[in-house]
Protein backbone atom coordinates (compact mmCIF):
# COMPACT_ATOMS: atom_id res chain seq x y z
CA UNK A 1 0.00 0.00 0.00
CA UNK A 2 2.65 2.26 0.81
CA UNK A 3 4.40 1.64 -2.58
CA UNK A 4 1.31 2.54 -4.34
CA UNK A 5 0.38 5.26 -2.47
CA UNK A 6 4.55 6.70 -3.05
CA UNK A 7 3.69 5.71 -7.27
CA UNK A 8 1.02 8.39 -6.82
CA UNK A 9 2.44 10.69 -5.39
CA UNK A 10 5.46 10.85 -7.37
CA UNK A 11 3.56 10.71 -10.85
CA UNK A 12 1.86 13.88 -9.35
CA UNK A 13 4.19 15.38 -8.49
CA UNK A 14 5.83 14.59 -12.47
CA UNK A 15 2.72 15.80 -13.99
CA UNK A 16 3.00 19.26 -11.74
CA UNK A 17 6.33 19.56 -12.91
CA UNK A 18 5.94 18.49 -16.46
CA UNK A 19 2.90 21.59 -16.83
CA UNK A 20 4.77 23.64 -15.31
CA UNK A 21 7.82 23.22 -17.81
CA UNK A 22 5.19 22.99 -20.61
CA UNK A 23 3.60 26.41 -19.65
CA UNK A 24 4.47 29.33 -22.19
CA UNK A 25 6.59 32.06 -20.89
CA UNK A 26 6.76 35.74 -22.53
CA UNK A 27 9.74 37.90 -22.20
CA UNK A 28 9.35 40.51 -19.28
CA UNK A 29 10.56 43.33 -21.30
CA UNK A 30 9.46 44.51 -24.70
CA UNK A 31 13.26 45.13 -25.96
CA UNK A 32 13.15 41.35 -25.97
CA UNK A 33 10.62 40.56 -28.36
CA UNK A 34 13.07 42.72 -30.98
CA UNK A 35 9.94 44.16 -32.48
CA UNK A 36 12.71 47.45 -32.61
CA UNK A 37 15.53 48.82 -33.69
CA UNK A 38 17.76 50.77 -32.78
CA UNK A 39 16.78 53.10 -29.71
CA UNK A 40 13.90 51.34 -28.31
CA UNK A 41 11.87 54.88 -27.59
CA UNK A 42 12.00 55.77 -31.57
CA UNK A 43 9.94 52.94 -32.35
CA UNK A 44 11.44 52.06 -35.58
CA UNK A 45 10.35 48.69 -36.25
CA UNK A 46 12.61 45.84 -37.54
CA UNK A 47 12.62 44.60 -40.88
CA UNK A 48 9.74 42.00 -41.00
CA UNK A 49 7.66 44.36 -38.27
CA UNK A 50 4.73 46.06 -40.78
CA UNK A 51 2.68 49.33 -39.22
CA UNK A 52 -0.56 49.57 -39.94
CA UNK A 53 -3.66 51.76 -39.03
CA UNK A 54 -7.46 51.87 -38.72
CA UNK A 55 -9.57 54.40 -40.55
CA UNK A 56 -11.75 55.24 -37.52
CA UNK A 57 -9.54 54.39 -34.11
CA UNK A 58 -10.57 54.21 -30.21
CA UNK A 59 -10.38 57.29 -28.22
CA UNK A 60 -8.13 56.78 -25.19
CA UNK A 61 -7.79 60.33 -23.73
CA UNK A 62 -6.19 61.96 -26.19
CA UNK A 63 -3.57 58.96 -26.14
CA UNK A 64 -1.60 58.68 -29.60
CA UNK A 65 -0.82 55.15 -30.84
CA UNK A 66 1.60 53.17 -33.49
CA UNK A 67 0.28 49.92 -34.88
CA UNK A 68 2.53 47.44 -35.83
CA UNK A 69 2.01 43.87 -36.91
CA UNK A 70 4.43 40.85 -37.49
CA UNK A 71 3.55 37.39 -39.08
CA UNK A 72 5.62 34.20 -38.84
CA UNK A 73 7.91 33.51 -41.50
CA UNK A 74 6.22 32.35 -44.36
CA UNK A 75 2.68 32.82 -43.18
CA UNK A 76 -0.06 34.76 -44.22
CA UNK A 77 -3.63 36.30 -43.31
CA UNK A 78 -6.19 35.17 -45.49
CA UNK A 79 -8.99 37.04 -46.71
CA UNK A 80 -12.10 35.19 -45.84
CA UNK A 81 -15.80 35.57 -46.56
CA UNK A 82 -17.78 38.60 -45.41
CA UNK A 83 -14.49 40.55 -44.89
CA UNK A 84 -13.20 38.71 -41.98
CA UNK A 85 -9.54 38.36 -41.71
CA UNK A 86 -7.66 35.04 -40.21
CA UNK A 87 -4.42 35.99 -38.74
CA UNK A 88 -2.02 32.40 -38.56
CA UNK A 89 -0.33 31.41 -35.45
CA UNK A 90 2.33 33.51 -34.21
CA UNK A 91 0.80 36.45 -35.37
CA UNK A 92 1.77 39.55 -32.87
CA UNK A 93 -0.06 42.68 -33.00
CA UNK A 94 1.90 45.60 -31.19
CA UNK A 95 0.06 48.70 -30.13
CA UNK A 96 2.30 51.16 -28.72
CA UNK A 97 0.11 54.71 -26.22
CA UNK A 98 1.91 57.90 -25.90
CA UNK A 99 1.71 62.14 -25.36
CA UNK A 100 4.01 64.06 -27.70
CA UNK A 101 4.35 67.06 -24.99
CA UNK A 102 2.57 69.43 -27.30
CA UNK A 103 0.33 68.35 -29.86
CA UNK A 104 0.79 71.14 -31.90
CA UNK A 105 4.47 69.16 -32.87
CA UNK A 106 3.30 65.67 -33.18
CA UNK A 107 5.86 62.98 -32.55
CA UNK A 108 8.29 65.42 -30.34
CA UNK A 109 9.09 64.81 -26.92
CA UNK A 110 7.17 61.73 -26.64
CA UNK A 111 6.14 60.12 -23.15
CA UNK A 112 5.52 56.61 -24.50
CA UNK A 113 3.40 54.83 -21.53
CA UNK A 114 2.69 51.50 -22.81
CA UNK A 115 2.90 49.19 -25.28
CA UNK A 116 0.29 46.46 -25.66
CA UNK A 117 0.55 43.17 -27.49
CA UNK A 118 -1.70 40.63 -28.82
CA UNK A 119 -0.17 37.18 -29.55
CA UNK A 120 -2.19 34.39 -31.50
CA UNK A 121 -1.19 30.99 -30.16
CA UNK A 122 -3.16 27.88 -30.47
CA UNK A 123 -6.14 29.81 -32.05
CA UNK A 124 -6.21 31.74 -29.04
CA UNK A 125 -5.07 35.24 -28.49
CA UNK A 126 -3.31 36.24 -25.22
CA UNK A 127 -2.88 39.95 -24.20
CA UNK A 128 0.27 41.39 -22.59
CA UNK A 129 0.81 45.01 -21.32
CA UNK A 130 4.53 46.41 -21.38
CA UNK A 131 4.68 49.56 -19.02
CA UNK A 132 7.34 52.19 -20.27
CA UNK A 133 9.98 53.21 -17.33
CA UNK A 134 10.83 57.12 -16.76
CA UNK A 135 13.77 56.77 -18.71
CA UNK A 136 12.23 55.51 -21.70
CA UNK A 137 14.77 52.91 -22.53
CA UNK A 138 12.25 50.10 -22.37
CA UNK A 139 8.80 48.60 -21.07
CA UNK A 140 8.59 45.88 -18.42
CA UNK A 141 5.37 43.49 -18.75
CA UNK A 142 2.81 44.20 -15.93
CA UNK A 143 -0.20 41.65 -15.26
CA UNK A 144 -1.88 43.99 -12.44
CA UNK A 145 -2.21 47.06 -14.63
CA UNK A 146 -1.08 50.71 -13.76
CA UNK A 147 -1.43 54.14 -13.84
CA UNK A 148 0.88 57.49 -15.06
CA UNK A 149 -0.15 61.52 -14.48
CA UNK A 150 0.51 62.34 -17.68
CA UNK A 151 0.93 66.30 -18.94
CA UNK A 152 0.28 67.67 -22.15
CA UNK A 153 -0.44 70.85 -24.39
CA UNK A 154 -3.23 70.22 -26.77
CA UNK A 155 -4.02 71.53 -30.36
CA UNK A 156 -5.75 74.75 -28.91
CA UNK A 157 -2.27 75.28 -26.77
CA UNK A 158 -3.88 74.64 -23.22
CA UNK A 159 -2.53 72.48 -21.18
CA UNK A 160 -3.91 69.20 -19.63
CA UNK A 161 -3.61 66.62 -17.33
CA UNK A 162 -5.09 62.76 -17.44
CA UNK A 163 -4.71 60.22 -15.18
CA UNK A 164 -4.03 57.54 -17.61
CA UNK A 165 -4.76 53.94 -16.74
CA UNK A 166 -3.07 51.04 -18.15
CA UNK A 167 -5.57 47.87 -17.63
CA UNK A 168 -4.92 44.64 -15.80
CA UNK A 169 -4.73 41.35 -17.47
CA UNK A 170 -8.84 40.98 -16.72
CA UNK A 171 -9.99 43.82 -18.03
CA UNK A 172 -7.83 43.42 -21.29
CA UNK A 173 -10.11 40.42 -21.69
CA UNK A 174 -13.22 41.77 -20.42
CA UNK A 175 -12.77 44.60 -23.53
CA UNK A 176 -11.52 42.00 -26.28
CA UNK A 177 -14.29 39.37 -25.75
CA UNK A 178 -16.81 37.87 -28.48
CA UNK A 179 -18.24 34.80 -27.61
CA UNK A 180 -16.04 34.71 -24.63
CA UNK A 181 -13.10 34.37 -26.91
CA UNK A 182 -10.04 36.99 -26.76
CA UNK A 183 -10.22 38.96 -30.28
CA UNK A 184 -8.57 42.15 -31.37
CA UNK A 185 -11.04 45.23 -31.51
CA UNK A 186 -9.43 47.38 -34.36
CA UNK A 187 -7.43 45.67 -37.57
CA UNK A 188 -10.73 43.98 -39.71
CA UNK A 189 -11.08 44.46 -43.00
CA UNK A 190 -13.27 47.96 -43.23
CA UNK A 191 -10.53 49.45 -40.61
CA UNK A 192 -7.57 48.68 -42.45
CA UNK A 193 -8.97 49.48 -46.16
CA UNK A 194 -6.93 53.07 -45.69
CA UNK A 195 -3.43 54.27 -46.92
CA UNK A 196 -0.54 53.95 -44.65
CA UNK A 197 2.66 55.65 -45.15
CA UNK A 198 6.08 53.44 -45.73
CA UNK A 199 9.12 53.52 -46.99
CA UNK A 200 7.97 53.12 -50.36
CA UNK A 201 5.22 55.61 -50.30
CA UNK A 202 1.85 55.88 -49.52
CA UNK A 203 -0.24 52.85 -50.33
CA UNK A 204 -3.51 50.97 -49.28
CA UNK A 205 -2.73 48.56 -46.85
CA UNK A 206 -4.67 45.94 -47.88
CA UNK A 207 -3.00 45.98 -51.08
CA UNK A 208 0.29 46.21 -49.67
CA UNK A 209 0.01 43.10 -47.56
CA UNK A 210 -1.38 41.87 -50.59
CA UNK A 211 1.89 42.47 -53.22
CA UNK A 212 4.11 41.77 -49.99
CA UNK A 213 3.04 38.21 -49.67
CA UNK A 214 1.04 39.07 -46.19
CA UNK A 215 -2.45 38.44 -47.63
CA UNK A 216 -4.14 35.41 -49.49
CA UNK A 217 -7.14 35.57 -51.12
CA UNK A 218 -7.88 39.19 -51.33
CA UNK A 219 -11.21 40.06 -53.83
CA UNK A 220 -12.06 42.83 -56.04
CA UNK A 221 -11.80 45.89 -54.35
CA UNK A 222 -15.11 47.29 -55.28
CA UNK A 223 -16.40 44.30 -52.93
CA UNK A 224 -14.36 45.42 -50.22
CA UNK A 225 -15.94 47.17 -47.01
CA UNK A 226 -14.46 50.41 -46.00
CA UNK A 227 -14.52 52.40 -42.60
CA UNK A 228 -15.07 55.48 -42.91
CA UNK A 229 -12.62 58.00 -40.96
CA UNK A 230 -14.87 59.54 -38.32
CA UNK A 231 -13.56 63.39 -38.77
CA UNK A 232 -13.09 63.43 -42.31
CA UNK A 233 -16.55 64.37 -44.07
CA UNK A 234 -14.95 63.27 -47.69
CA UNK A 235 -14.60 59.73 -46.37
CA UNK A 236 -18.47 59.33 -45.52
CA UNK A 237 -22.03 61.06 -44.96
CA UNK A 238 -22.60 61.74 -41.07
CA UNK A 239 -24.24 58.84 -40.93
CA UNK A 240 -21.49 56.52 -41.93
CA UNK A 241 -18.61 58.51 -39.86
CA UNK A 242 -21.19 58.16 -36.39
CA UNK A 243 -21.79 55.05 -36.84
CA UNK A 244 -17.82 54.40 -37.25
CA UNK A 245 -17.29 56.00 -34.13
CA UNK A 246 -19.50 54.11 -32.64
CA UNK A 247 -18.54 50.97 -33.23
CA UNK A 248 -14.62 50.85 -32.23
CA UNK A 249 -15.36 52.68 -29.23
CA UNK A 250 -18.24 51.18 -28.09
CA UNK A 251 -19.53 47.66 -30.25
CA UNK A 252 -16.74 45.67 -29.13
CA UNK A 253 -19.15 45.05 -25.76
CA UNK A 254 -22.15 46.49 -27.43
CA UNK A 255 -22.59 43.62 -30.11
CA UNK A 256 -24.56 40.61 -30.01
CA UNK A 257 -21.65 38.51 -29.36
CA UNK A 258 -20.23 41.06 -26.78
CA UNK A 259 -20.15 40.95 -22.94
CA UNK A 260 -22.92 43.53 -22.88
CA UNK A 261 -25.53 41.71 -25.15
CA UNK A 262 -27.62 41.81 -22.74
CA UNK A 263 -28.51 45.64 -22.69
CA UNK A 264 -29.56 45.15 -26.17
CA UNK A 265 -27.89 48.07 -27.64
CA UNK A 266 -25.73 46.99 -30.75
CA UNK A 267 -23.62 49.19 -31.69
CA UNK A 268 -21.73 47.32 -34.83
CA UNK A 269 -21.55 49.40 -38.48
CA UNK A 270 -23.41 46.02 -39.72
CA UNK A 271 -26.49 46.71 -37.48
CA UNK A 272 -29.64 47.32 -39.33
CA UNK A 273 -31.95 47.11 -36.57
CA UNK A 274 -32.70 50.88 -35.23
CA UNK A 275 -34.25 49.52 -31.83
CA UNK A 276 -31.19 47.73 -31.52
CA UNK A 277 -29.14 50.49 -32.38
CA UNK A 278 -30.87 52.37 -29.46
CA UNK A 279 -33.18 54.83 -31.25
CA UNK A 280 -36.40 55.48 -28.62
CA UNK A 281 -35.50 52.14 -27.02
CA UNK A 282 -35.67 52.12 -23.55
CA UNK A 283 -32.79 50.81 -21.28
CA UNK A 284 -32.86 47.08 -20.05
CA UNK A 285 -30.48 48.20 -16.52
CA UNK A 286 -29.07 51.49 -17.10
CA UNK A 287 -29.63 52.54 -13.15
CA UNK A 288 -28.28 56.21 -12.49
CA UNK A 289 -26.24 55.68 -15.54
CA UNK A 290 -29.32 57.17 -17.30
CA UNK A 291 -29.29 60.76 -16.12
CA UNK A 292 -32.90 60.98 -15.92
CA UNK A 293 -33.18 60.13 -20.06
CA UNK A 294 -35.97 57.59 -21.16
CA UNK A 295 -34.42 56.26 -24.13
CA UNK A 296 -30.87 55.31 -25.41
CA UNK A 297 -31.42 57.26 -28.49
CA UNK A 298 -34.06 59.87 -28.41
CA UNK A 299 -34.36 61.23 -32.28
CA UNK A 300 -33.47 64.65 -33.11
CA UNK A 301 -32.45 65.57 -29.03
CA UNK A 302 -29.16 64.28 -28.24
CA UNK A 303 -29.64 65.74 -24.75
CA UNK A 304 -32.88 63.22 -24.19
CA UNK A 305 -30.33 60.83 -24.85
CA UNK A 306 -28.75 58.17 -22.46
CA UNK A 307 -25.84 57.51 -24.98
CA UNK A 308 -24.94 61.22 -25.53
CA UNK A 309 -25.11 61.20 -21.47
CA UNK A 310 -23.06 58.82 -20.77
CA UNK A 311 -20.25 60.19 -23.33
CA UNK A 312 -19.97 63.53 -21.84
CA UNK A 313 -19.92 62.55 -18.11
CA UNK A 314 -16.93 62.29 -16.25
CA UNK A 315 -18.45 60.28 -13.48
CA UNK A 316 -16.97 56.59 -13.18
CA UNK A 317 -20.55 54.91 -11.95
CA UNK A 318 -22.03 56.43 -15.29
CA UNK A 319 -19.31 57.60 -18.27
CA UNK A 320 -19.09 55.16 -21.38
CA UNK A 321 -16.92 53.61 -22.28
CA UNK A 322 -16.22 52.35 -18.48
CA UNK A 323 -12.78 51.77 -18.97
CA UNK A 324 -9.61 53.87 -21.20
CA UNK A 325 -11.40 57.32 -20.79
CA UNK A 326 -11.06 59.88 -18.14
CA UNK A 327 -11.73 63.10 -20.71
CA UNK A 328 -14.19 63.36 -22.50
CA UNK A 329 -13.83 63.10 -26.38
CA UNK A 330 -15.19 66.40 -27.27
CA UNK A 331 -14.51 66.14 -30.88
CA UNK A 332 -16.31 62.55 -30.76
CA UNK A 333 -19.20 63.65 -28.54
CA UNK A 334 -19.74 66.65 -31.35
CA UNK A 335 -20.20 64.23 -34.15
CA UNK A 336 -22.79 62.25 -32.16
CA UNK A 337 -24.69 65.37 -30.82
CA UNK A 338 -25.16 66.16 -34.61
CA UNK A 339 -26.01 62.63 -36.31
CA UNK A 340 -28.86 62.81 -33.07
CA UNK A 341 -29.90 65.80 -33.97
CA UNK A 342 -30.55 65.45 -37.42
CA UNK A 343 -31.67 61.93 -37.64
CA UNK A 344 -35.19 61.60 -39.73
Amino acid sequence: MLRIVSIGIFCIVCLASFTIFQKKTYPDKLSEWNFFKGKLSDLSPAKEVVPYALNTPLFTDYAEKSRFVRLPSGKFVQYQSEGVLHFPEGTALIKTFYYSADFRNPGKNKNIIETRVLIKEQEEWKALSYVWNDDQTDAIREIAGDEKQVQFIDKAGNPQKVRYVIPNQNQCKGCHNVNDQMMPIGPSVAQLNGNVSYPSGIENQLKYWNQHGMMQNLPSFATIPKTAVWNDPLSGDLNARARAYLAINCAHCHRREGPAQTSGLFLTESETDITALGINKAPVAAGTGSGGRLVDIQARDANASILWYRMQTNNPGERMPELGRSLVHQEGLALIKEWINKMK
